[in-house]
């Protein structure tokens, strides 16, 4: 064998060692976006990691709250975050950035069998505010600029319904910094109205069956009797469950395979990392989400 040939050949085998090596996913990384605060996502969120270690092989899990959604948006993006559930509209943020950096192969599912929810739009009970109408003037608050229901959907739909631009019905409009802040801004007069979620299923008095509004209640953060629902949007896919395409197919298909049967493995599990109020994880695709991605990219860009 010549020198030239075995050098070829040692540099061929070091090719496919580096492959195979790369192929070795030792830690998962799962993605917290900013939607509530960072100890109760973390507390919600924990259970799973143990099991997701002995069903994928992998020797650790690790959790990385964003205080947005933009930081969970751009580790997806970047590859530094594996697995998160979240909004459509953080969903077609990345699509329209890369559509090949993740898949959206799980979504949630309600009792009732529907796969939607509402963005509602809330005002303190003794501000005087009822209706749409009554909203003219004020200051409109949005949970984050990447939020479905707290920007893009009431960007999307309430022109039409107040019969003019956000911007000119409204005195001002803002930011809460995540959904469980804007309600709390509302509460203490930042805002005379905001836009969150709720699955639109149940009592309003009790926050709905799941939802920003009765986790809130859940956690004992708020008392629904100091609120009061002025609009509700029509309703809009749950977000999908998100797997980065930078893993390994095998690593990937073990990962979804997990995801879907945590409902009947534990379900007590599954309710608290999808924050409750749903009953199953169901298969998602892009197509559930085309038109929150037209709609992202014309009133957001790409």
């Amino acid at each position: 064998m010549t020198a030239l040939r075995t050098i070829l050949l040692a540099s061929v085998a070091l090719t496919m060692s580096t492959a195979a090596f790369a192929q070795d996913v030792t830690v998962l990384r799962i993605g917290l976006d900013g939607g509530e605060n960072e100890a109760d996502q973390l507390r919600r969120s924990e259970c799973v990691a143990e099991p997701l270690k002995a069903a994928t092989g992998v020797s650790e899990v690790q959790f990385f709250p964003s205080p947005d959604y933009n930081g969970i948006i751009q580790g997806l993006l970047g590859g530094t975050i594996d697995i998160a559930i979240m909004g459509a509209s953080s969903y077609a943020a990345i699509y329209l950035k890369d559509p090949e950096a993740v898949d959206p192969v799980l979504t949630t599912q309600q009792e009732d069998g529907s796969t939607g929810y509402h963005s509602i739009m809330v005002a303190r009970k003794d501000s005087g505010i009822t209706d749409l109408p009554s909203t003219k003037g004020k200051k409109l608050g949005f949970a984050d600029p990447d939020s479905t229901s707290g920007y893009l959907v009431p960007n999307v739909t309430l022109p039409a319904e107040i019969g003019a631009p956000i911007a000119e019905f409204y005195s001002e409009t803002g930011f809460g910094g995540g959904h469980e802040n804007l309600v709390l801004g509302v509460l203490d007069g930042t805002f005379d109205v905001g836009t969150t979620f709720g699955s639109g299923q149940g009592e309003f008095s009790e926050g709905f069956t799941s939802g920003n509004l009765r986790i809130m209640v859940d956690k004992g953060l708020l008392d629904m009797d100091d609120l009061v629902e002025v609009w509700q949007s029509p309703i809009i896919p749950n977000g999908p469950l998100m797997v980065s395409n930078k893993l390994p197919a095998d690593m990937k298909e073990k990962v979804t395979a997990f995801f879907k049967g945590l409902p009947a493995a534990d379900f007590e599990c599954f309710d608290a990392f999808t924050a409750g109020g749903y009953t199953d994880f169901v298969d998602a695709d892009q197509t559930m989400y085309q038109t929150i991605i037209d709609a992202r990219k014309s009133i957001i860009g790409g």
